[in-house]
């Protein structure tokens, strides 16, 4: 896969070490000469100085070629305005960072769909340990062809969870309705803005992504 980062810091490094350890080619981006420099020594992947939200830099990054575009600088209305730029120029899947959760209605309004928080990842994590919950090791319970896939309910998707027609080997297996768990019956009813949590075989995620993958402008004028 290939994959490019806006912003260099120091969380945004350890998850590019991860992302190369594992095969995957890495473009980053940032405005700091210097940081680049310094990085260059340690990282095996390729650089572009400049601002990322600029629609010539990220040109530069190959949209169409990309995998996902991490979206990782230390200001959020750069987060937000860099993947709308990414979104309009067809990278395919972005990844939105911020850090103030006063601007998540924001993402949601823009159909910024796969935006987080890290405070409140790490946050979660934290709490759920202190009560006996290890939620990473999810990792040694979704092996081999198993995958999660997840999309928020528009009108289209309120009612009767069999109405989904999801393919064979796709189930509903939960939802989160204002941000309260649920666990779904297959004679339950989805609502609109309900998140819908999807356990699938990995061959069917292409299907579910097209299905549900927010369209860009570019999409809907073609």
């Amino acid at each position: 896969m290939k994959i490019v980062v806006i912003g260099a810091s120091s969380e945004a490094v350890m998850m590019i070490r991860l992302i190369i350890e594992r095969g995957h080619e890495v473009i980053l981006i940032d405005q700091d000469r210097d940081r680049i420099d310094e990085l260059s020594d340690e990282l095996d992947c390729a650089f572009l100085h400049g601002d990322g939200t600029q629609p010539s830099i990220l040109n530069e990054a190959d949209p169409e070629g990309t995998d996902v575009l991490f979206c990782l600088a230390d200001h959020d209305q750069a987060n937000i305005l860099a993947s709308l730029v990414g979104r309009s120029l067809g990278f395919d899947r972005i990844i939105t960072s911020i850090r103030d959760p006063v601007f998540e209605e924001l993402c949601t309004e823009l159909d910024l769909e796969h935006t987080i928080v890290p405070a409140r990842t790490i946050s979660r994590y934290l709490a759920d340990l202190v009560e006996g919950v290890d939620v990473l090791e999810l990792r040694t319970v979704i092996k081999g062809e198993a995958r999660f896939f997840s999309f928020t309910a528009g009108k289209a998707e309120a009612g009767p969870v069999d109405d989904l027609e999801l393919p064979s080997g796709a189930k509903v297996i939960c939802v989160y309705r204002e941000d309260e768990f649920v666990l779904v019956d297959p004679d339950d009813r989805i609502e609109q803005d309900d998140r819908v949590v999807i356990l699938t075989y990995s061959h069917n995620l292409s299907d579910l992504h097209d299905r549900w993958q927010p369209k860009t402008a570019n999409d809907s004028e073609s």
